[in-house]
């Protein structure tokens, strides 16, 4: 079933305890489509500057990504973000960030892509991301995502958004800031009344929390021996989670719940390398088996 993301594309400096690496892909919309493309294929919809390397762009070379909704604006510079996790690696400092092309007007959207029926609207300004929705014609299933920064600064927007999707992954600081509750079950249920049909909430190496309005469910963050780099780590999750999902054609309590663990175990890969090295070198029957090696885990 089609899959559509649209979110940041950049260029990304990390440092970690491990080293630090200058100038590799990054964004949102590039993690989430690599994460997805695993299960589903993926219609990409982003803009970078026309000073973004090509070699970078080449990242979905041999992946069931559509790119024809990438734009590369000319004159305009690429998103680039520098992150460090030298603190803690459980939470990114920026040390740097150009929006860039991001402070212009949205990618637009390919008409072969507007009967996309699965939709994942990546962290961006609520603004477009309400404006990419209402251009889509009748999507199944919009799920979105947001930051702190949205929360703080453009919160109207984010609440007319939040009453247009059915899903929102969110991380657990952004969930209390949102709501100003500091349990995140009570949390999770305020965020419901504001729109969605149920809210994913991220809690790092201690794993996430799915709430609907028939369903809590708490799962553990995969026991990786290897972290060198979470950075993307969010956004996998989601695209493993919505590449799942747009496989199995409902929402029973079940799928979703599948759809989180598997999202998890493709998170895993990620963090164990820089940027897309360890994503881009796993493989579906490797996911396959951490996610029931995962499964086997949370049997009691």
């Amino acid at each position: 079933m089609s899959l559509l993301v649209t979110g940041s594309i950049g260029i990304d400096t990390i440092e970690t305890p491990f080293g630090t690496w200058r100038d590799v892909i990054g964004g949102s919309a590039v993690y989430f489509a690599f994460a997805a493309s695993y299960f589903t294929p993926v219609r990409l919809v982003g803009v970078v500057g026309d000073d973004c390397p090509r070699p970078l762009l080449n990242v979905f070379d041999g992946r069931d990504v559509d790119t024809r909704g990438l734009e590369i604006r000319r004159g305009s510079r690429t998103f680039r973000w520098h992150g460090s996790y030298m603190k803690d690696m459980n939470e990114a400092q920026t040390v740097e960030v150009s929006l860039n092309v991001l402070a212009e007007r949205a990618a637009k959207i390919p008409a072969e892509f507007l009967d996309s029926k699965y939709v994942f609207l990546a962290n961006t300004h609520p603004t477009i991301q309400r404006e990419t929705l209402a251009m889509l014609h009748a999507p199944k299933l919009a799920v979105a995502d947001t930051m702190n920064l949205w929360i703080q600064t453009q919160r109207p927007e984010l609440e007319k958004l939040l009453a247009k999707i059915d899903g929102l992954v969110l991380n657990d600081g952004e969930a209390r800031l949102l709501t100003e509750k500091k349990n995140l079950v009570v949390a999770a249920h305020d965020i419901l009344k504001m729109g969605p049909k149920f809210v994913v909430i991220k809690k790092g190496e201690h794993g996430s929390l799915m709430v609907s309005q028939r369903d809590i469910f708490v799962l553990p963050a995969f026991p990786a021996q290897i972290v060198v780099d979470p950075t993307g780590a969010g956004d996998s999750f989601a695209g493993g989670m919505m590449g799942y999902l747009a496989t199995q054609g409902n929402l029973s309590s079940a799928t979703l719940k599948r759809a989180l663990a598997f999202g998890t175990v493709v998170a895993s890969f990620t963090v164990a390398d820089f940027s897309l090295t360890a994503l881009a070198a796993a493989s579906r029957e490797q996911i396959d088996d951490r996610w029931q090696e995962f499964k086997s885990a949370m049997s009691f």
